[in-house]
């Protein structure tokens, strides 16, 4: 059914603003010849004096037009325009009547995905490099179109359907970004508490995945603590984090980690919320925000178990082995550098090792006033320094090589039986 209407009552804004209340649910269909639309423009703009109308009367001229002829608002502004510079609406285009023949056939566009399928979708210009190889040197005819084409026209090809249908290709998971975790350094302020975290993998073996190493390292004290997981899903990596953060002598105040997914994510957030600990992440293009646990990965991981396949089922005995003798030692026995900034005479930072900063996790710790120190309730430095000298440097270090041989051993024994 067609409605033909007669808008002449249509004479005051308040009954233009009426028709708009009414008309909401209404579904109107504008006239299709342009030449019509504009003259209703035109006649609408006259009969309400729409050039001497204040600003809040012509928008409601303006919505009104807008609702009736189907125009969009950046289209009926340019039409308003012209009848207020020239007094007349005149239809300034014309639709085009000239058409084009296609240039690249269906047999082309099959054609490119075959080609796409045996090279593994090259790049655009690699591409057009093999279709002119194709037709100029090896004298294959059916590629003559093609060798002609551009760049830019052959990914409009490879968006085609029919090219979609001969060959589809996969493309990895885009990014997005997460709103968890401050992008920022941690700002420890001589503070000890504020832990960089990173995940270490342990090898791949005919398509199985090795056991994790999750390795925190506190920013001023350098107290390493390394444990190990079957996987880095929640199930698995929340209890190891949470045994990492109670296995610090003092209070974490702050959680810094790279931008990887076990880490940023809401069960990671919402543990270190409940924790009140601050929970910041790398920035992009800023190498040394996590720079100290990644050289820790290679002088104190990479150094105790190598890049060789340990299986996912002897991370129990790993992390065993991590609390007992490799934490321990790392805190207590082994020293590591301290760095001294100092400005040099064009004002630039430059750091300094000197050789009396040299020294171990704990006596930087010892070294620290007490009211930075951040102890929890339970530790003393007593009772750590008790801790310290259990054993001498050495042998704690032999301690540490024989039980790691002897774990090596079983995983090998155990691996060779169940094999």
């Amino acid at each position: 059914m067609v409605i033909d209407m007669n808008d002449a009552k249509l004479v005051t804004l308040e009954q233009l603003r009426g028709f708009l209340a009414g008309a909401a649910d209404l579904h109107l269909t504008p006239p299709a010849d342009p030449a019509a639309r504009y003259g209703f423009i035109k006649a609408v703009l006259k009969r309400f004096k729409y050039p001497v109308q204040n600003r809040a009367h012509r928008g409601l001229i303006r919505r009104y037009l807008q609702r009736v002829t189907g125009y969009s608002r950046p289209q009926l502004t340019r039409l308003i325009a012209q009848y207020l510079r020239s007094g007349r609406l005149v239809q300034r285009y014309r639709a085009s009547t000239t058409s084009y023949a296609r240039k690249f056939t269906a047999e082309d566009v099959v054609l490119l995905a075959e080609l796409d399928s045996l090279h593994g979708t090259l790049s655009g210009p690699a591409t057009r490099v093999l279709l002119q190889r194709a037709c100029g040197r090896f004298g294959e005819a059916r590629y003559a179109r093609l060798a002609t084409i551009s760049v830019a026209h052959l990914y409009n090809l490879r968006a085609k359907p029919l090219y979609q249908q001969h060959r589809v290709h996969y493309s990895k998971t885009q990014t997005r970004p997460s709103s968890i975790g401050i992008r920022r350094a941690p700002a420890p302020e001589g503070r000890p508490g504020f832990i960089r975290i990173d995940t270490v993998h342990q090898g791949d073996y005919d398509g199985r995945k090795g056991l994790y190493h999750i390795n925190a390292v506190d920013i001023v004290t350098q107290w390493q603590l390394v444990a190990s997981c079957e996987r880095i899903s929640e199930a698995y990596l929340l209890p190891v984090i949470a045994e990492l953060l109670a296995g610090f002598p003092f209070a974490v105040l702050g959680f810094h980690s790279d931008g990887g997914s076990e880490y940023i994510n809401g069960d990671v957030a919402k543990l270190l919320d409940k924790l009140r600990v601050e929970f910041t992440r790398s920035r992009p293009r800023h190498t040394n925000d996590n720079a100290l646990v990644e050289s820790k990965n290679g002088s104190v991981i990479r150094k105790q178990f190598g890049y060789a396949h340990i299986a996912q089922h002897f991370a129990s005995d790993m992390n065993d082995f991590c609390r007992n003798f490799l934490n321990p030692y790392v805190n207590f026995h082994r020293p590591c550098y301290f760095a001294v900034d100092e400005a040099d005479a064009k004002g630039k930072i430059r750091k300094r090792y000197p050789h009396e900063l040299i020294m171990t996790p704990f006596d930087k710790l010892k070294t620290l006033p007490p009211l930075t120190r951040n102890l929890r309730p339970d530790i003393t430095l007593d009772r750590l320094e008790r801790q310290a000298c259990q054993m001498t440097d050495n042998e704690a270090a032999k301690a540490l090589t024989n039980a790691r041989s002897k774990l090596f051993r079983s995983i090998h024994r155990r691996s060779k039986a169940a094999a």
